[in-house]
């Protein structure tokens, strides 16, 4: 892979983490998406002078927040951007900036974006499609072909999202306990897109979205935290890790498709299999059926068969 190259997916990669952890610091979604940007630019400058950052959302948080804070100029004192050759990999400069950020474990910012963009004064549609755009940075095509729509009315949709948002008093406010609850179903669904769009590759480059069904995994697992007891999450979960465990086996050497029946299974990765399986098991005690369960349930017939011939009906 070419320094471009990496350099491109390492951006896409941190984006959930950056640009969820600049909205936080400027409760305006155009300045931390133009904040996002910026850093990018500057990424794309130093990285293959000084090398990669150890933690590249830390950089790009650190680097963005600095930009956007010196071009806005809301503050009469702040710290200034350093040079471009000083922003390099150096333990000592890098320990600085990741210290320098929140406290917090601004990795979770990603999960409580998704809750904000998931506002129920917003259409359902308007909701994940706003949260699709902003967390993972999918294009307004891709986002449309997701939803079966002209890439025109799934645009309208997502600027009217942002307007709200935006002008909303609340907006960028932490939903509380109850509230929380009440977006789940949306913010499943959101992640289950993000994963699809990854799995599915329809931006033309399985490898480059992998990342992206990464990110939609530890979202999941995140959520799961959030709702221990919620047997669709469970499922979602679940889902998300038994079709993920045959990404090393899905494709061949000139990157085509790998049907299931031809895969090889020694490539799975067993450990995502054998979590995704033990949340199966534990959603179905609870008793309380669901449509990622179900999904979930068939994959596992998949996982556990030694051989294609043994989930086929009929088998031994």
């Amino acid at each position: 892979m070419t320094d471009v190259a990496w350099i491109g997916a390492a951006l896409t990669a941190a984006r959930p983490q950056a640009v969820a952890a600049l909205l936080r610091y400027f409760r305006n979604l155009d300045v931390a998406e133009e904040a996002f940007q910026e850093a990018s630019l500057r990424a794309l400058k130093s990285w293959p002078v000084n090398g990669p950052p150890r933690d590249p959302a830390a950089w790009l948080i650190f680097v963005g927040r600095n930009s956007a804070l010196d071009e806005m100029r809301r503050r009469n004192k702040h710290d200034t951007l350093p040079d471009d050759d000083v922003i390099a990999d150096g333990e000592d400069t890098e320990s600085a900036m990741v210290e320098h950020l929140d406290s917090y474990a601004y990795q979770d910012d990603v999960l409580r974006l998704l809750f904000i963009c998931c506002q129920p004064d917003l259409p359902a549609t308007q909701q994940i499609a706003v949260a699709l755009r902003i967390v993972s940075g999918l294009s307004v095509q891709e986002i449309a072909s997701a939803f079966l729509v002209s890439e025109a009315a799934m645009a309208q949709r997502i600027t009217r999202a942002k307007r709200a948002m935006t002008e909303s008093a609340v907006a960028f406010e932490t939903p509380g306990p109850v509230e929380r609850a009440e977006r789940l179903i949306t913010v499943a669904a959101m992640i289950y897109l993000l994963f699809n769009e990854g799995y599915s590759a329809s931006g033309g480059d399985a490898h480059v979205r992998v990342p992206l069904c990464e990110e939609a995994i530890r979202l999941g697992r995140l959520l799961l935290r959030l709702f221990p007891g919620e047997s669709e999450i469970m499922g979602l979960t679940a889902l998300m890790l038994l079709q993920h465990a045959r990404a090393s086996a899905r494709l061949d050497a000139s990157g085509n498709i790998v049907l299931l029946d031809d895969q090889d299974r020694g490539k799975w990765d067993r450990a995502l299999l054998a979590e995704g399986l033990v949340l199966v098991e534990k959603a179905q005690r609870l008793g309380i059926p669901g449509t990622y369960q179900m999904q979930a349930a068939i994959a596992a017939v998949h996982a556990r068969a030694a051989r294609a011939a043994r989930h086929r009906l009929g088998a031994d």
